[in-house]
């Protein structure tokens, strides 16, 4: 089991090493039982989410947590080819 706050800071890439941002937070959708996680949040943009203050549909900030591979050292991999959201 992974902390949140395990993640915060983590280099996001791509799978060929192109950088997508850091960590600045995840987004979960919370329903019956436990937190699901959806998204992570990167860039500068997300660095104001984790503060609250976010511009709905006006930056992309979010890596879909589905397009995750691997988390490998201090980075979190993702497929090639992952736009943020």
């Amino acid at each position: 089991m992974r902390t949140f706050s395990s993640f915060l800071g983590r280099a996001v890439e791509t799978q060929s090493g192109r950088k997508i941002g850091k960590c600045r937070d995840l987004r979960a959708s919370v329903g019956q039982g436990r937190p699901v996680v959806e998204a992570i949040v990167v860039g500068r943009a997300g660095r104001f989410e984790h503060l609250g203050i976010r511009r709905v549909g006006a930056v992309k900030d979010a890596v879909p947590w589905d397009a995750v591979v691997r988390i490998d050292g201090k980075r979190i991999v993702v497929r090639d080819g992952t736009e943020l959201e």
